[in-house]
């Protein structure tokens, strides 16, 4: 007894909660532009592009100096770095050449302060890997145009997912009321001997059957309200309702038709490609030579944060690697293969790009031609349900005909608002693929 007067409380509480859930209107521009400010997937796709830059200006190093600055102290016995600590400090005397102090020398301070400059100049792998760099950074930001073209779509089809799931439920709380009214006028004709218990039960039976689906049909405006939540990164989790209506809608797609190599998605890909062979390049670069120029600028001193000695070097390096035990061989084979297999794959995404192109044609003209046909459908099944509405008023119609009838024309109204949405879809679907 206990359990169920907790399990009847705890049923009415969610029926409050539920009953007291905010409802917001929305149109579709405000859910397409709230997404694309506070989606998260676009925020780390953003921060993708973010790191792709990064390492873009990380290859700037190939032209900019390094520049680096130390001060160092020491004090020692060991003969040769007391010997040359005296040399860099310019304290050298005669004395000093004594066998006996250069053997054996007593302590000497030695502080130095040294500015250091590495300058490249032909560096020919570094230049390829900036290359390789730059066409990742564009990339990823076509990749980032591409996923808010995704988002667009995605929050256009719940959108309208959200405007079908609110048309079920109209359609079925007309549904109920008919079926109730229905209820009332077989009671009614039971009570005075014109039908059997039979009918009555039927009669009976089609109401809870609507009552279930209509049920069915709230759970779909929240779970539909709760995607585009999800979507605008909204954690409120409201229960949206729309304010544009579901109906036949006609975007503008592109007049070719075709699938675009400049589309946002294709051309990343390409740039992919761009990126492989240029550090195939840069790997075959380092077997050349590199030259890079070097100075240094020193302070000497016995005392701390001083330099009454100074002195200057200046040189250029001309480094070539001979052999590396075979590694680069390595490296150049790897890159050759990852360059091979990113042209195969931006080939087979143009070629399944195409598939669904043509596959996202024939989808639109299919629901073309299904909302004509159930356009028709519809008004035939509505005026089907008024004559034996009426003929069943005047005892010439069975009940059960009656309760088919008005499940028909229920249910086409459902498929008619149903292929609303598979035709505005299939559009919005064939633009994003065709877009430039």
């Amino acid at each position: 007894m206990k359990k169920t007067y907790l399990s009847i409380l705890a049923f009415v509480l969610i029926s409050l909660v539920s009953h007291a859930q905010e409802v917001v209107p929305i149109s579709k521009a405000e859910a397409i532009t709230k997404v694309s400010q506070e989606n998260t997937s676009l925020k780390i796709s953003e921060q993708e592009f973010m790191v792709a830059r990064a390492d873009y200006k990380q290859t700037n190093a190939i032209f900019l100096p390094n520049i680096t600055a130390s001060h160092t102290g020491i004090t020692t016995t060991n003969p040769l770095m007391a010997f040359g600590s005296k040399l860099n400090q310019e304290i050298l005397t005669q004395n000093d050449f004594n066998p006996a102090l250069l053997n054996d020398p007593s302590h000497i301070q030695n502080f130095a302060t040294k500015f250091e400059i590495q300058q490249p100049l032909v560096n020919l792998d570094g230049i390829y890997q900036r290359k390789a760099a730059k066409a990742k950074m564009e990339a990823m930001s076509l990749k980032q145009t591409r996923t808010g073209d995704y988002l667009t779509l995605e929050v256009e089809k719940a959108y309208m997912q959200l405007q079908l799931a609110y048309k079920g439920v109209d359609v079925l709380e007309k549904a109920l009321q008919t079926s109730q009214a229905n209820k009332k006028l077989t009671d009614n004709s039971f009570e005075q001997g014109y039908l059997q218990k039979s009918d009555v039960l039927n009669a009976s039976v089609r109401v809870t059957e609507v009552q279930n689906q209509l049920q069915t049909a709230k759970s779909n405006v929240q779970n539909a309200s709760d995607y585009l939540s999800f979507l605008m990164n909204d954690d409120a989790y409201v229960v949206y309702k729309p304010s544009d209506v579901l109906e036949k809608q006609t975007l503008v797609i592109a007049a070719n038709n075709e699938i675009s190599e400049n589309r946002a998605d294709i051309k990343a890909m390409q740039l992919a490609t761009d990126a492989y062979s240029a550090m195939n390049k840069a790997d075959k670069m380092a077997f050349y030579p590199s030259l890079n120029a070097f100075g240094s600028y020193e302070l000497y001193d016995d005392q701390l944060f001083q330099g009454s000695a100074n002195g200057y070097l200046l040189g250029a390096q001309l480094k070539w690697d001979l052999f590396q035990g075979a590694k680069r061989f390595g490296k150049v084979q790897k890159s050759q293969a990852e360059f091979q297999k990113s042209q195969l794959e931006y080939e087979q995404y143009v070629s399944k790009s195409t598939l669904e192109l043509n596959q996202a044609k024939r989808t639109l003209l299919d629901a073309e031609n299904k909302l004509s046909l159930n356009k028709l459908a519809l008004a035939q099944s509505e005026e089907s349900l008024r004559i034996r509405k009426n003929r069943f008023k005047e005892g010439l119609e069975k009940t059960t005909d009656l309760l088919m009838a008005e499940t028909q024309y229920a249910q086409k109204q459902l498929e008619y608002y149903q292929t609303i949405f598979e035709y505005n879809y299939a559009q919005a679907y064939l633009q994003f693929l065709t877009k430039q």
